[in-house]
């Protein structure tokens, strides 16, 4: 059974950074994508960006692009989210997720079959 656990979620001053982990297990295939996504309270989950875990594509948003940063372990069985310059608008709880394996990798939520419980991240003076 596919399983994600994120961590690493903190409160942070503007300015700072934090790296969040996905530690991932259970996957019987090697065709997946590992999305981050975040919900802020009372806005719409938000893609982030992925990596394909078959050949390393990468693609972050244009909204946090020069910020945030998608990298994986050696091992492919933990995936990065590092956060610079974080802002009061990065407040949010952030989830990362697992495509259906051999989907063509894409930042849609709807694409994703599985998820973490999300990490709180809070970026406040």
């Amino acid at each position: 059974q596919v399983h994600l656990v994120e961590s690493g979620g903190d409160w942070v001053r503007p300015g700072g950074s934090l790296r969040l982990s996905c530690a991932l297990s259970g996957f019987t295939s090697d065709a997946y994508t590992i999305g981050w996504f975040r919900q802020a309270p009372g806005k719409a989950r938000e893609g982030i960006g992925f990596i394909s875990n078959t050949d390393g594509r990468l693609y972050i948003t244009d909204s946090v692009k020069g910020r945030f940063a998608i990298t994986r372990a050696d091992a492919r069985n933990l995936v990065y989210l590092q956060m610079n310059n974080l802002k009061s608008e990065d407040t949010a709880i952030y989830y990362c997720a697992a495509d259906v394996p051999g989907n063509p990798p894409v930042l849609m939520a709807a694409e994703y079959a599985h998820w973490g419980q999300g990490t709180q991240v809070t970026v406040s003076p």
